[in-house]
């Protein structure tokens, strides 16, 4: 028997720990890469980038929506029925984004909970639906769509001049 055949069981224990520690820190780094950077601070610029999405949207410009949005966009819709629903890419979001174009003409910029964002009323003043803007490094990474009434009680709403 060679001494390479000997089970050393502080050496296993040894092993077992590091792999365990190996697999644990893989972990945390894919959870630190997938965690969102914070969004850009300056108003002006979200604002910037947020009307450059409606005249895309407005002028059905395509190539001009997909420039503004993040090409890992994610959109979040509560459907107005409190049920959301994702879209990922910025290919999935811009072309639905476009069949909207006229209901784009109606909207009004706004802060949403202190970020960029848009609101549609209804006659009487009341939101209809909200979208709020994460806008990160000069493009549009997610975008919130808020349609159920619970919901857009909530939120702080302060209007903006345009």
């Amino acid at each position: 028997m060679s001494r390479e055949d000997v089970i050393n069981p502080e050496h296993e224990a040894l092993l077992a720990d590091s792999v365990a520690a190996r697999q644990f820190a893989s972990r945390a780094r894919r959870r630190v890469q997938r965690a969102a950077p914070h969004p850009d601070a300056d108003l002006r610029r979200q604002r910037e980038v947020v009307d450059a999405f409606l005249a895309a949207v407005r002028g059905g410009d395509f190539d001009g929506l997909l420039a503004v949005l993040d090409p890992d966009v994610i959109l979040r819709s509560d459907r107005g029925s409190g049920a959301p629903r994702e879209i990922r890419g910025a290919r999935a979001v811009a072309e639905p984004a476009l069949f909207y174009s006229r209901l784009a003409q109606a909207v009004r910029p706004v802060l949403v909970n202190g970020a960029a964002g848009i609101v549609s009323r209804l006659p009487g003043g009341q939101p209809s639906s909200v979208m709020g803007f994460t806008v990160r490094h000069g493009t549009i990474a997610e975008i919130e769509v808020f349609g159920d009434p619970e919901r857009l009680r909530t939120l702080d709403l302060t209007a903006l001049n345009e």
